[in-house]
């Protein structure tokens, strides 16, 4: 993001749809790609690396959940709000739950669209009110965290034991694994295996790319 003006794609299988937000928003942010279908909007998306897509949720070739799947593990810097003619709660949740940073309706203002691409381009989780219930009470129908451990409101990082955020704070202050376990009067062994469990439940391959997602959250 460059002087405060975020890079976005959208992605929405309505082409005059996508001209029309495209308009409204105007030079408040950078369009810099559109898609209409999941495979296009991974490739686009994969290659330009915005800072926020707006994302439909019902696409063909498998739906907003398809990209987020795609895109999230090899790109976790990229933010995802979803903007939707649908407020069903389980559209709400399912998209949620794959990462994405908010969900607003398609019947929210350019000002309103505006300001909620910023704010998720800042880190922010944003929703339109009405839908904001719906993701609480998700989270309250979810087992209890451990003592202590408060909820981010980040899907994935909510995911994660005190321990294995305790390990992924100290990874992304860049420590090794011999100054974690001496931190936390662990085992390396233990370490690695914390750090195995972290990259299976985000989705990641590599801890560079661990380093990348924590940095992201400002985790260190």
């Amino acid at each position: 993001m460059i002087a405060g003006v975020p890079k976005v794609v959208l992605v929405d299988d309505h082409g005059l749809f996508r001209s029309g937000v495209r308009a409204e928003l105007g030079r408040s942010v950078e369009v810099v790609g559109e898609a209409g279908d999941v495979g296009p909007a991974i490739e686009l998306i994969s290659r330009l690396e915005p800072d926020v897509v707006l994302l439909d949720v019902h696409l063909p070739g498998g739906g907003g959940q398809a990209v987020l799947s795609a895109v999230r593990p090899e790109h976790p810097s990229v933010r995802f709000l979803a903007l939707s003619a649908s407020d069903a709660p389980e559209d709400v949740i399912a998209v949620i739950r794959a990462g994405a940073r908010g969900y607003v309706t398609k019947t929210i203002s350019t000002a309103e669209l505006t300001d909620a691409i910023r704010r998720v381009a800042d880190g922010d989780a944003v929703f339109s009110h009405r839908l904001a219930g719906f993701v609480l009470d998700a989270f309250a129908s979810s087992p209890l965290p451990e003592a202590g451990l408060k909820p981010s409101f980040d899907p994935e990082l909510d995911q994660l034991t005190g321990r294995e955020r305790e390990v992924l704070r100290l990874i992304a202050q860049g420590c090794t694994y011999k100054e974690i376990a001496r931190e936390l009067f662990i085992s390396v062994k233990t370490v690695e295996s914390h750090v195995s469990s972290v990259l299976r439940k985000l989705q990641l391959s590599s801890r560079h790319q661990l380093t990348r997602w924590a940095a992201e959250r400002r985790l260190a």
